[in-house]
């Protein structure tokens, strides 16, 4: 009896996980497939002016591979740089002005805020600060952008042309992440593919749809929409910026969309396995508003969607049971085939894809050892500061 009751459990559960990756091939936006690129663009006749700032808190290793490429771009109308730099340790100031003496290009203006007050994030302070001088050229765009981030040399014009082409008020790509270490090919896909998972990007350009988001690393906002929306002051405490922000201007009235890059690429590299631990752990917790119901939850939801399929398989064979074993194959095999789309996209092999469960373990590490970090009073760290406090925030910069 006690037997035939852990076989039913065991196929009860690859079923349910079945039925759940069924749901999410069908019912979630779609999120596995990759075609969400940049919307079409028409020439808007006048280009109009655009301010491009960038939060640096000791990037000199990345400067040299990204902003000669913003200081390069082709754009038809007025742009200008403003790089903030966030108390760098390691000369990003001076590396930033020398660079751009050596390129030319768009106009740089380099500047330091100074250490952020109580409540903010060292870079949403330093993204305060790249506005408040912005303002000054009284721009109609901003383009929010990270100091690791490289852009071809057509990218802002290909943001305004798609933002005054379809209306937006938000338009982000999300850049492609350097994929050339192992670890890198193991976790940096499925780093994307679950962020779409949680946020469809077909949901997002939407009007009316109560999904937002964006990527940090490149976001072409409307001046007037910022300041409608309270950009950044309405953030300042917010744990994962850039979600916050696209919450803030949908939730204004603003048009948003978010989309996969073709011509935005991070530089950032993620050799070790330490270094992409530390990327997600930062803020895996906060993204769950630090609420342990939340976290058992979505514990509960990971082992459920990517741990059971192939341990039914496994479970199954060693019983004899074929229902678990057939049960637990095909939640696995609609998990891998979803995944195969954004491995292309990151043109890699395809062997990565059917070990989605075992990335989807790591990422389930990560996000409880984010909590056991928080539970101990540590709290977010990067580049050098620690919030330590409960609605402590992660500095992204």
């Amino acid at each position: 009896m006690g037997q035939t009751a852990r076989v039913s459990a065991i196929v009860w559960t690859a079923a349910v996980s079945l039925a759940a990756w069924l749901w999410l091939l069908l019912c979630q936006g779609f999120f596995w497939r990759t075609d969400v690129r940049l919307p079409p663009q028409g020439d808007p006749g006048r280009w109009p002016d655009v301010c491009v700032v960038v939060p640096a808190r000791d990037e000199a290793a990345v400067l040299p591979l990204s902003l000669p490429s913003l200081l390069a771009q082709d754009y038809p109308g007025r742009a200008e740089v403003f790089l903030v730099d966030d108390g760098s340790t390691d000369g990003t100031g001076e590396l930033a002005r020398d660079l751009a003496a050596r390129h030319g290009g768009l106009p740089l203006t380099v500047a330091s805020p100074g250490e952020p007050p109580a409540g903010w994030t060292g870079k949403l302070w330093a993204v305060r600060h790249g506005i408040a001088l912005a303002r000054a050229r009284d721009p109609e765009y901003l383009l929010l952008t990270d100091a690791d981030i490289a852009h071809e040399p057509d990218s802002l014009r290909l943001l305004v042309a798609a933002a005054r082409t379809g209306g937006f008020d938000l338009v982000s790509q999300m850049a492609r992440l350097r994929v050339e270490s192992l670890w890198e090919r193991l976790v940096v896909p499925a780093f994307v593919y679950f962020f779409a998972q949680l946020y469809p990007f077909r949901r997002i350009g939407r009007k009316g749809a109560r999904t937002a988001a964006a990527a940090g690393g490149c976001v072409l906002l409307r001046a007037d929409a910022a300041e409608r929306a309270r950009v950044p002051d309405a953030i300042r405490h917010a744990v994962i910026d850039d979600v916050a922000l696209a919450r803030a201007v949908k939730g204004s009235g603003g048009h948003i969309w978010l989309g996969l890059a073709d011509r935005v690429d991070s530089v950032r590299p993620y050799p070790r396995l330490h270094d992409l631990w530390r990327m997600v752990s930062r803020s895996a917790y906060a993204q769950l508003r630090h609420n342990p119901l939340l976290l058992l939850g979505t514990v509960a939801g990971l082992a459920l969607v990517y741990l059971v399929p192939p341990a039914a398989v496994l479970a199954g064979a060693a019983g004899g049971t074929a229902a678990a074993v057939l049960a637990g194959a095909a939640a696995w095999l609609v998990m891998t085939a979803t995944y195969v789309p954004m491995l292309r996209y990151y043109r890699q092999p395809l062997w990565p894809a059917p070990l989605l469960p075992f990335t989807a373990f790591l990422y389930l590490l990560m996000t409880v050892d984010s909590a056991v970090q928080h539970y101990r009073g540590r709290g977010a760290a990067w580049k050098g500061r620690t919030y330590a406090r409960p609605d402590a925030v992660t500095d992204e910069g």
